[in-house]
């Protein structure tokens, strides 16, 4: 089957064997595939937990059709359209475990299924189960124009968080956070926009920060964040190291949380889709949850996929088509 790999010379689409499922692994036709960040440094030799590296398929996140079961595999059947995430996405043919996998709605295209899975299960764990968002309580989603910060906002509104804040550093896109449910947006790289925040809190900061940036903003997040608040940190876009104001975390007596999957168990990841599914499901049937496709690529022009990504001047997620 063709794959995108990266190899001695780089990325580049090759022929490699076509994965058999074992256990509680389903095979998967893939029909798109959804770029991501982890992705695009991936394509420059970086690894991903357990994923990248000299040899391996890249991608994490796919929709198509089960093509083939796992003796163990359950809930899902030959033929079904499906949605899910894993390693070795760009292939004509997937393997994920079954408990890693939406159906799709009867009324949603591949592509627009392909934009899901990844930003569902990250911000449904970041926002409602790490963050313990409840209704009323304030937001602010650092990081927000991501395609995964985009779904933050929208489940947050869900929610009934007030207000939703999002940020951006580009003035584009933050102009149509609104779009997205944002009450108001702003600017991280802005020296006052903790005093913004503060001022749309009454003073008191945000119940919660969902902070895919880090770096610089770590310590200014703290003076953001009101006494007893919680702050879910799922990237580091800005930077893996930086200052952070240990006398402001306890003083404000904050909860830091740190989120990945890279660690995360089978059984761990399962349960995340499992609330998604027992949460959500109906708002992304519904279209209520759902996010903007960027642009399109065929899989032979994947390349090009990553170079759109690489400007930075996307709004949404790409997508490639086999």
């Amino acid at each position: 089957m063709r794959a995108y790999i990266y190899g001695p010379d780089g990325p580049a689409i090759a022929d490699v064997a076509r994965p058999a499922p074992k256990g509680t692994q389903v095979l998967v036709r893939v029909r798109a595939c959804g770029l991501n960040r982890a992705d695009l440094g991936m394509t420059k030799g970086h690894r991903h937990g357990s994923a990248g590296g000299v040899g391996s398929v890249l991608g994490m996140e796919w929709a198509g059709e089960v093509a083939e079961l796992g003796p163990e595999a359950k809930g899902v059947a030959i033929g079904d359209r499906v949605m899910g995430s894993g390693a070795a996405a760009f292939a004509e043919y997937a393997l994920a475990d079954h408990g890693r996998l939406f159906k799709i709605p009867a009324a949603m295209s591949f592509p627009e299924a392909a934009t899901l899975p990844v930003a569902l299960a990250t911000m449904h764990n970041a926002v409602v189960t790490e963050g313990r968002l409840q209704a009323g309580q304030s937001v602010l989603i650092q990081g927000a124009s991501s395609g995964v910060g985009l779904m933050a906002m929208q489940i947050a509104t869900l929610k009934g968080a007030k207000p939703v804040i999002g940020s951006s550093t580009d003035a584009m896109r933050r102009g149509r956070l609104k779009e997205f449910g944002a009450d108001l947006a702003i600017d991280s790289s802005d020296p006052g926009w903790v005093d913004q925040v503060l001022n749309a809190t009454g003073g008191e900061g945000v119940d919660l920060i969902v902070d895919q940036v880090s770096g610089k903003v770590a310590s200014q997040n703290l003076a953001a964040t009101k006494i007893k608040g919680r702050i879910v940190n799922v990237g580091r876009l800005g930077g893996t190291r930086a200052e952070f104001n240990f006398d402001l975390h306890a003083v404000r007596r904050i909860t830091y949380v740190g989120v990945t999957f890279r660690t995360r168990t089978i059984e761990e990841i399962r349960a995340i889709f499992d609330a998604v599914k027992k949460d959500i499901w109906p708002a992304v049937e519904s279209r209520k949850l759902a996010l903007p496709v960027d642009k399109v690529f065929a899989f032979d022009d994947i390349g090009k996929a990553f170079a759109h990504m690489e400007a930075n001047k996307h709004l949404g997620k790409i997508v490639v088509t086999l």
